[in-house]
């Protein structure tokens, strides 16, 4: 049976807040988990208006407190924006307030442009080998192994289970080398996604982590009754991808009616592109396109991104989804 995932953007809609945009993330986490998800992750963005999720061990936290069994951790916390020790702290933390509930998936992306990057006081570091090195450090400080000299209070014997993020096939070489689960972010950089998976495969190294290749693929889910509502909420998920790609990025909008056949050529081709990993539609649609998407992938998980701007909404697709990924 392939597990199944949540991703959580913890989405800041048009005429909403912070503070609703947390509260969303904790009502929906809750949602899953009776729904049987096996993880609810949330990622590191910075500089956003769209996005409430920059204080990513913070809202971690947010999250487990409000569930009870399901694992809840970071996809991803951007490694190269922090200090090792600080991020083996931060999860430490969390593993000693929620035992056994805590995974940190990895990425080595700012989560930000340059301007706020730099912003984050922390030198990006163009050396290839520096965030294999740092991923190395931060499993020693968990590990309590000695090598740094340091010992991470909290963190050290931590029971914290690390993944590598990655949207390119860099992030698949480093898991595959290092014996770790790789989880890909098809949902938004679908190109690469089957060389990625291949090559962490066929490079993977057993651990003492893990003993043979884990492999995660990200995809977006927009489910309703109808393929037409579907189609109707899934775009302010377009809306939001356009704003973005043309530098404009934005509160996630209302859906519109149409928005798709409204768009420049250039625009069209674009979201069919990013969005490739994606289904939209009623049940029949969403198991269709999963089922093709499972085949080609063979992953051992599939971590569900949904973006809808009503909650009751997004918490209905949740609802389709699990009903059609219980049945693979």
């Amino acid at each position: 049976m392939t597990k199944f995932s949540m991703l959580d953007l913890v989405p800041v809609v048009e005429g909403g807040n912070v503070a609703t945009a947390l509260a969303n993330a904790a009502d929906l986490a809750v949602h899953a988990e009776s729904l049987g998800f096996t993880r609810y992750w949330v990622a590191e963005h910075h500089g956003m208006r769209g996005i409430a999720s920059a204080a990513t061990s913070v809202v971690i936290g947010h999250i487990a407190a409000a569930t009870k069994t399901i694992r809840v951790g970071s996809g991803g916390i951007m490694l190269p924006n922090h200090s090792p020790l600080v991020i083996a702290e931060q999860f430490g933390t969390l593993d000693a307030l929620f035992p056994g509930r805590v995974d940190l998936g990895l990425g080595r992306a700012p989560g930000s442009d340059q301007h706020v990057a730099a912003a984050i006081r922390r030198t990006l570091d163009s050396d290839p080998n520096a965030f294999p090195r740092d991923v190395m450090e931060l499993q020693s400080y968990f590990a309590d192994d000695g090598q740094t000299g340091i010992v991470a209070t909290p963190g050290a014997g931590a029971d914290v289970r690390l993944y590598i993020l990655g949207s390119s096939l860099y992030g698949a070489q480093v898991a595959g080398a290092l014996g770790l689960p790789f989880a890909f972010a098809s949902h938004f950089a679908p190109d690469l996604l089957d060389e990625a998976l291949h090559i962490y495969r066929s490079h993977f190294r057993p651990s003492a982590a893990l003993d043979a290749p884990y492999a995660m693929a990200a995809f977006n889910i927009i489910a309703a009754e109808t393929d037409a509502e579907a189609e109707y909420l899934a775009s302010s998920l377009q809306q939001s991808f356009v704003s973005l790609r043309t530098g404009n990025p934005r509160q996630m909008p209302p859906p519109v009616d149409g928005y798709r056949a409204s768009l420049p050529p250039s625009h069209a081709a674009m979201l069919d592109n990013v969005l490739s990993a994606s289904a939209i539609g009623a049940t029949d649609t969403v198991k269709a396109d999963l089922a093709r998407f499972i085949e080609r992938t063979k992953a051992d998980e599939i971590i569900v991104a949904c973006s809808i701007f009503d909650h009751e909404k997004r918490k209905r697709s949740l609802e389709i989804s699990a009903g059609v990924l219980k049945t693979f």
